[in-house]
């Protein structure tokens, strides 16, 4: 009777140490996403996305999420700067650097007007990078780019191209120079701007528009809807082997959007670290390659000091592919 009570109690202490080990093993109890755009668009998938491999990874005990549209980001960046939210990040990509590039202007510290840059908040890490595509329809009488090209060069305002978010924008750039690399000016392609991918691919789907310039991932999940009729890898991703690439098309355009999340101004050293970590060990998980898998991401883990100089680089690169485009 001793022996049994002593093994329920030992067996009872094992539990106890179990439980107060796996509770206490989360580097962060919760982290607060802030996603710049509507419903699925690139940013809220990568937001919601990573939260969801963090969380089921045990590396996070909750995520919670927040959409706050407007002015192409603009809006969540100043919230980021003018709140300093504590324990709250913020998804963006390669238009953080258009604005700066662009001159983009709204939405800025106090809400007086002016210039935002990534200097403004506090690069964490990069994390993912994700191929560009357009898409139509399924019952599209457009098969693949060229058809495209054709119909555009026939008639030029027989093609209207959705994406999700303002001219100047990453998915306004991804089509434009596909339309450049085909012979045609790309600042006379009509593009039309929606609030997010979501709205964009309702546009694309009602028929306002006839192609959708988007990011890979934000169209993995449609594919039931659309068909993909070029991407701008380099070559065939194994994540979606079907997919043709524009390269081989005959329009050699490869180009790869990062995206990667920030905290606010003050944001203390050791919590950047903290996440800057957590984000880059998250990568290394089962729960992590099937979020991954099913967006078609690339991994691209940056933290920290890399980050900023990847940034940095970027830059100078958009910078000259925006001169070339003529946007700027």
């Amino acid at each position: 009777m001793f022996k049994t009570i002593k093994t329920i109690i030992s067996a009872l202490f094992a539990s106890i140490l179990l439980l107060s080990t796996t509770t206490g093993s989360f580097a962060i109890d919760k982290l607060h996403f802030v996603i710049g755009g509507g419903a699925g668009g690139g940013w809220d998938g990568t937001a919601r996305g990573t939260g969801e491999a963090l969380t089921k990874a045990g590396f996070l005990k909750s995520a919670s999420f927040e959409n706050m549209s407007g002015g192409g980001g603009g809006k969540a960046l100043a919230f980021m700067i003018n709140t300093k939210p504590e324990n709250t990040i913020l998804v963006q990509s390669t238009p953080l650097v258009l604005r700066s590039i662009t001159r983009h202007k709204g939405y800025v510290k106090d809400g007086g007007s002016g210039v935002i840059s990534y200097k403004d908040v506090v690069p964490i890490a990069g994390v993912i990078g994700d191929y560009g595509a357009i898409a139509v329809a399924k019952n599209s009488p457009f098969k693949n780019f060229k058809d495209v090209v054709a119909a555009y060069k026939k008639d030029p305002s027989s093609v209207k191209m959705a994406g999700g978010s303002v001219r100047g924008s990453m998915d306004h750039l991804i089509g434009a120079l596909a339309f450049q690399e085909a012979g045609a000016d790309p600042n006379k392609v009509i593009y039309v701007p929606y609030d997010a991918g979501g709205k964009a691919l309702a546009g694309l789907l009602s028929g306002e528009t006839q192609i959708l310039s988007t990011g890979l991932g934000e169209v993995m999940g449609a594919r039931d809807q659309v068909r993909i009729i070029g991407i701008t890898a380099p070559k065939r991703v194994s994540d979606a082997p079907e997919v043709p690439t524009l390269k081989e098309q005959g329009f050699d355009v490869q180009f790869v959007n990062w995206r990667g999340f920030f905290g606010p101004p003050g944001m203390s050293g050791s919590m950047k670290k903290e996440i800057a970590k957590m984000l880059g060990d998250v990568q290394k998980t089962p729960e992590w390659e099937a979020v991954r898998k099913r967006n078609a991401w690339v991994n691209i883990y940056n933290p920290d000091k890399k980050f900023v100089k990847f940034l940095e680089k970027q830059t100078e690169e958009m910078t000259a592919l925006m001169k070339k485009l003529g946007v700027i």
